[in-house]
C-alpha cells in the first residue's frame, strides 16, 4: 500500500516504528555506503578521539531530530506532495544517522542519552509547523537546514586533521543538507527572518552544548 493511502491510525503506527528505530542503537542502516570506509584509519590521542566523538554524536543528535522534525511535519501536512517530500527526505537522513552512529563506535563512544528528548521536542514543533501550513513547514525546513550546515562547517574547521573519517561524513552531509535545504525553499518554502532565525540558533546552540558532552 502507498503511503499516499495509509489512515492517520497507520501514519502513527508507522510514525511510532521509526521513532523507535531512530532512538534504538544498531536499529538503522544506510542505503549508502559510508564515506568514511574509503578514508584511511588514522590513530588519535585520547582528547582528540573525545573531541571527534563528542561532535560526531553532536551530528548523529541532528540527526536525530531531523528524523523526529521531518515525520511530525508529515503527520500533519496537508498536500500529498509536500507529504511524500517530508517522507522523502527523512529516509535520505537516515544514511546519516547511521553513518554517525558507525563513526561513534570507531571511536569508542556512544550517542547522546538526551536523544529521546530532542525527538520529541522536535517532532512537537514539526508537527505544529506542519498543522500552520505546508508553507511554513518547508520554510521551518530550509532554515533548520541552514543551522545545521553552520554547524557542520564548524566541525570541518575542528575536527583532528588526521580524522579523514569523520570529515567525510560530515563533508557529505553538509552536501546533502544544503540540497535538502535549497529543495524546501525551491518548492515554496517561507523564508524566515533574521529576528526568527536568530531564536533558532539560540536553541541549536544548547543542544550542540549539551549532546557533546551528554
Amino acid at each position: 500500500m502507498s503511503e499516499r493511502n495509509l489512515s492517520g491510525i497507520d501514519r502513527l503506527i508507522l510514525g511510532a516504528d521509526r521513532a523507535l528505530r531512530t532512538l534504538s542503537t544498531r536499529a538503522t542502516s544506510s542505503t549508502r555506503p559510508s564515506p568514511a570506509n574509503a578514508e584511511p584509519h588514522a590513530e588519535l590521542d585520547n582528547a582528540e578521539r573525545r573531541h571527534a566523538a563528542g561532535l560526531m554524536r553532536v551530528n548523529h543528535s541532528g540527526e536525530v531530530c531531523a528524523q523526529a522534525l521531518y515525520q511530525g511535519q508529515a503527520l500533519t501536512a496537508k498536500l500529498p506532495e509536500v507529504r511524500e517530500e517530508m517522507e522523502h527526505a527523512a529516509e535520505e537522513e537516515v544514511d546519516h544517522l547511521a553513518w554517525c552512529e558507525q563513526r561513534l563506535r570507531d571511536l569508542d563512544s556512544r550517542p547522546s542519552l538526551l536523544n529521546p528528548l530532542w525527538y520529541g521536542l522536535s517532532f512537537g514543533i514539526g508537527a505544529v509547523a506542519g498543522k500552520v501550513s505546508d508553507r511554513m513547514s518547508l520554510g521551518f525546513v530550509a532554515a533548520t537546514e541552514e543551522q545545521v550546515c553552520k554547524h557542520l562547517e564548524s566541525h570541518l574547521q575542528s575536527l583532528p586533521e588526521q580524522d579523514q573519517k569523520s570529515r567525510a561524513v560530515v563533508e557529505q552531509m553538509l552536501v546533502d543538507e544544503a540540497r535538502h535545504a535549497h529543495t524546501a525553499l525551491e518548492a515554496g518554502g517561507h523564508r524566515f527572518p533574521a529576528p526568527v532565525k536568530g531564536v533558532m540558533t539560540l536553541v541549536s546552540k544548547a543542544m550542540t552544548k549539551s549532546s557533546y558532552k551528554i
